[in-house]
């Protein structure tokens, strides 16, 4: 298995990301380009002790992948904002 903190490079922190923490308990992270949504998911699980509903990927024009990372519903996406320093 990959280390965590190589798959999950940072969180980010932008107008759209915070408002996706309030309204779909949804982080955003740009993540390592090699990673798939299975490495992405199980890196969140380990790093933050939470489980995982849903992950989204794109790559961003800079040529970095985000990931969508949709909580399962008993967590809270601005807790774990608040503890990265988000919020």
């Amino acid at each position: 298995m990959k280390d965590p903190t190589k798959i999950i490079l940072r969180a980010v922190a932008t107008e759209k990301a915070i408002k996706l923490i309030q309204e779909q308990n949804t982080l955003t992270f740009i993540v390592d380009l090699k990673a798939n949504k299975h490495d992405i998911k199980r890196a969140v699980e380990d790093m933050f002790e939470v489980k995982v509903a849903k992950v989204r990927t794109l790559i961003t024009p800079r040529g970095e992948k985000k990931a969508y990372v949709k909580l399962a519903p008993e967590y809270k996406a601005h807790e774990i904002a608040t503890r990265l320093g988000l919020l």
